[in-house]
């Protein structure tokens, strides 16, 4: 799991850290997937790199078996970026309907108007929305770096599918430190 550079054209993209999807049992401790990412998106700010905070506020319009959301009606701080990660001024809010951040969205555009090649994902769920989020980035031909430890996902065989068996088909897979670790050293 070590990453082999991080380019001075990097972003931070963080997927669906938001107050209506954090509140369900996960693999790893919420709290923990949260606080990584916090660490990850004040070194970027510190560093002058973007951070992209994306939240999701409804659903694609494609049939699915899944049901809708119990209980109906999303709470009014649904979408809400958590108050430990911002946004902060500088920031990029990414407002999805879908699963992957890319889709109907202006996030490919304003990364390419920052001259952005290296996106380092974090977020939830590992298999729905980074997972999508990263084949997306990786079509588009940015180099993906997937920091493992600061995501998770409602299964743990579930987030172990997407981290070893199609992470590494995608990017680089590693941890936060060591993204951290990479970054202090540029």
């Amino acid at each position: 799991m070590t990453l082999t550079a991080l380019e001075p054209t990097a972003a931070l993209v963080v997927i669906d850290l938001q107050k209506g999807l954090l509140g369900a049992p996960t693999a790893t401790p919420v709290p923990e997937i949260v606080a990584r990412t916090v660490d990850l998106a004040e070194a970027f700010r510190a560093a002058g790199l973007p951070v992209v905070l994306v939240n999701v506020t409804g659903r694609a319009p494609g049939r699915t078996d899944a049901p809708p959301r119990a209980g109906g009606e999303w709470p009014a701080d649904f979408a809400e970026i958590v108050d430990e990660l911002g946004p902060r001024p500088g920031d990029h809010l990414v407002t999805k309907q879908t699963w992957g951040a890319f889709h109907g969205t202006d996030l490919h555009d304003y990364l390419q108007s920052r001259g952005v090649t290296q996106l380092v994902l974090t977020g939830v769920s590992t298999s729905a929305g980074v997972e999508t989020t990263a084949r997306a980035a990786y079509e588009h031909g940015y180099h993906v770096v997937l920091a493992v430890d600061a995501m998770t996902d409602a299964e743990p065989q579930v987030h172990a599918n997407s981290v070893e068996r199609i992470f590494p088909k995608l990017g680089e897979v590693t941890t936060s430190a060591e993204v951290l670790r990479v970054l202090a050293a540029s």
